[in-house]
């Protein structure tokens, strides 16, 4: 399957649509647009979350940055060993990813950061697209239930065999995939003690685990 992801101009979905346009007036710097995938496609790891926020990634052009959840995410993910460089906040800092890619659910910013079932669905076909473009995935790891069941869905399985719940693990055996879930690096979260860091970091050193002890290097 050829790698497709969604163009600058994606009108797929209407209420996403009139969102960038008001955003291209209210902030014409900012990127605007369906945010690219993070990190190479031979990745090992896909890290999805649920869409980019308005003044992070909606600005920057890069998953989860200059947003409060990228300042949980990328720092965690370089003390693991997951990146290189120093994390900046813009989109050209130099922060790189190894054997991790990230992307995001529905790839425009939405309104209020809600978005809604029928854009889930539809921006799924990028999602498939980009699963089906790793051939060395091995481990899916979902920041919130949005994410977890936007896998579930794309990926053809029954939402109420898969429980999400922070910490969980769900072999996707038509796949080879596992599935890991966590609690979203949201600032909301944060402050209200669903995530801690500890816990962030627990999450992602078990991801590195897994892929010693799952998927044992030849």
């Amino acid at each position: 399957m050829t790698f497709c992801p969604p163009e600058k101009n994606c009108k797929n979905c209407p209420r996403l649509v009139d969102f960038r346009c008001e955003n291209i007036k209210k902030f014409p710097s900012y990127y605007n647009a369906p945010v690219p995938s993070f990190g190479n496609l031979d990745a090992e790891v896909l890290i999805v979350g649920l869409a980019p926020g308005l003044n992070g990634a909606n600005q920057t052009g890069r998953p989860f940055t200059n947003d409060y959840a990228g300042d949980v995410l990328y720092p965690i993910l370089k003390s693991c060993g997951f990146a290189t460089g120093n994390y900046g906040k813009i989109a050209n800092d130099g922060f790189e990813l190894k054997n991790v890619r990230i992307t995001n659910s529905v790839r425009c910013v939405p309104p209020q950061n809600k978005v809604t079932g029928y854009e889930v669905k539809t921006c799924g076909c990028f999602l498939i697209n980009e699963i089906a473009n790793m051939p060395n995935l091995k481990v899916i790891l979902t920041l919130g239930s949005v994410a977890h069941n936007a896998v579930l869905g794309v990926l053809g399985y029954k939402k109420t065999a898969f429980k999400f719940a922070h910490g969980a693990q769900h072999l996707l055996d038509k796949h080879n995939i596992i599935m890991l879930n966590s609690y979203h690096t949201s600032r909301y979260n944060i402050n209200t003690g669903v995530l801690t860091y500890e816990m962030f970091a627990n999450i992602v050193q078990n991801l590195q685990k897994m892929l010693l002890t799952a998927y044992p290097k030849k």
